[in-house]
């Protein structure tokens, strides 16, 4: 990629993928990235599973009612759990190292789609960190964020117009309802 702004215009969250496998080499730049993440205080409180098996990845796509599709075609997953024993911040340090990982996927050429586990729940009630947590052996004490999945885009997605962008929700020195156009 040119530079991280086109990068950022260029990103999606990609939820089709075709078959092609990720080379272990773009997984182990893929994870460093999310070892690369800040955390607050350098915790380190996040840890990551690494999700190849196809039987597993269904069984995992079953955590929750909804939004689960990208789980089901995916090569590769990454679950990413934090540790709040560690640090009061432990949900956004686990959401910043998914998205570095998410944004170094994207510049290598890889899709990949953040999959909300923490609050959400499968058809019965039962919460889709619970069953992650039980399929892949996580302890009870490591909360679940999300589940990243990566793969070839088997999608295509036109860049983001910066000229869409909303900038009436950016607000200068002080909150106001009022905001000049694009200033």
């Amino acid at each position: 990629m040119e530079n991280l702004h086109q990068l950022l215009l260029e990103r999606h969250s990609i939820r089709r993928y075709t078959e092609q496998t990720i080379s272990p080499d773009d997984v182990r730049t893929i994870l460093e990235a999310g070892l690369l993440a800040p955390t607050s205080k350098s915790a380190r409180d996040w840890n990551f599973v690494v999700v190849e098996d196809r039987e597993v990845l269904l069984k995992l796509a079953e955590c929750k009612k909804f939004g689960t599709a990208p789980i089901k075609n995916c090569v590769l997953a990454i679950v990413v759990t934090s540790n709040p024993a560690k640090s009061d911040c432990f949900i956004e340090d686990a959401s910043i190292a998914a998205m570095f990982m998410h944004l170094q996927a994207a510049d290598l050429g890889i899709g990949s789609c953040w999959i909300q586990v923490r609050n959400r729940y499968d058809e019965v009630g039962e919460p889709a960190e619970a069953i992650v947590q039980e399929t892949l052996g996580i302890p009870a004490d490591m909360p679940v964020e999300c589940i990243m999945t990566f793969g070839y885009s088997a999608e295509t997605r036109r860049p983001v117009d910066p000229d869409k962008l909303l900038w009436e929700k950016v607000h200068l020195g002080r909150w106001s309802d009022v905001q000049a156009d694009g200033e």
